[in-house]
């Protein structure tokens, strides 16, 4: 690995506390950069070295969306290496990123997330589990790698929250309804002590064998439940992060508190739910401005 390369894992692992997927892509896409300029000393790459670089990626073919994602991981590593004073200035900073067209995701309607909701067999114990970790996921939002990672000491299920670590291992407490919390509570006293088999385990959602449930591991289980629920919409753990955010939107919700309990760093990856607001706003106007 390149020595600056090395230096700046170390520094996304160590001091801004990345995820191993996250500082994988930060890998990934600096070293391709840096293999296109092999023996070259990085305080002489200029800007119009780097804008052939990605001439050439985009000839490859390289989508839009992944050379936007080279080009903020490129512009990361150069601010680092200029903080460290092991080059000058970036060559990388005055240039924009390709203009993406912001993909809104799918939506399920309220049928599809009841079906789905629905679809665990409540007689079995893992029914009773899986029912329990798509509540918890529809009402708090959570990400899959954040529900996986649940601790039974992130529950307060009398009070009704719990507490999550996202990105940059950032804490927030989240509320969470009546039907996840009594869902939950009938996984812990029913199923759970059965999968630990007089084992202990800091996990929430446990598998069979007594171990922590995997993303992948769910990501299977949902498609499963997806297919038994009859809902046509792709779906994925995430598919019900944004059916979290619409719904609470549609009924009122305002953006920056969905903001907080998505655990977004900045609203404006809030705001593309913001084609909610706009319908509601026109709904609002009908009915209530004199003049309308």
């Amino acid at each position: 690995m390149h020595p600056s390369l090395k230096q700046f894992v170390e520094y996304l692992t160590v001091e801004k506390r990345h995820s191993p997927h996250t500082v994988a892509a930060y890998r990934r896409d600096i070293a391709s950069f840096l293999d296109a300029f092999p023996g070259e000393t990085l305080y002489y790459i200029t800007t119009a070295r780097v804008r052939e670089y990605f001439l050439t990626l985009q000839k490859k073919g390289l989508s839009t969306r992944s050379s936007a994602r080279a080009l903020s991981s490129i512009k990361t590593f150069f601010r680092f290496l200029v903080r460290e004073n092991l080059v000058e200035t970036s060559p990388v900073d005055i240039l924009e990123s390709p203009r993406l067209w912001r993909k809104l995701p799918g939506i399920l309607s309220l049928a599809d997330v009841e079906a789905l909701l629905n679809a665990p067999d409540p007689a079995v114990p893992q029914g009773i589990r899986d029912r329990a970790m798509l509540e918890v996921l529809y009402a708090t939002g959570l990400r899959v790698s954040e529900l996986v990672a649940l601790k039974t000491s992130n529950l307060n299920l009398e009070v009704g929250y719990l507490r999550s670590f996202g990105k940059g291992d950032k804490e927030r407490v989240i509320p969470m309804g009546d039907a996840a919390r009594q869902q939950v509570q009938l996984y812990i006293q029913d199923v759970r002590p059965k999968y630990l088999k007089n084992k202990t385990s800091p996990c929430l959602f446990l598998t069979r064998l007594g171990t922590g449930m995997t993303r992948q591991g769910f990501w299977k289980l949902i498609k499963q439940y997806s297919r038994q629920a009859g809902v046509a919409a792709p779906i994925s753990p995430h598919t019900l992060r944004h059916a979290f955010a619409t719904h609470l939107l549609e009924r009122g919700a305002d953006l920056r508190s969905v903001q907080q309990m998505l655990g977004h760093s900045d609203i404006a990856t809030t705001q593309i739910y913001t084609h909610i607001l706009q319908g509601r706003m026109r709904d609002i106007l009908d009915r209530h401005h004199p003049r309308a």
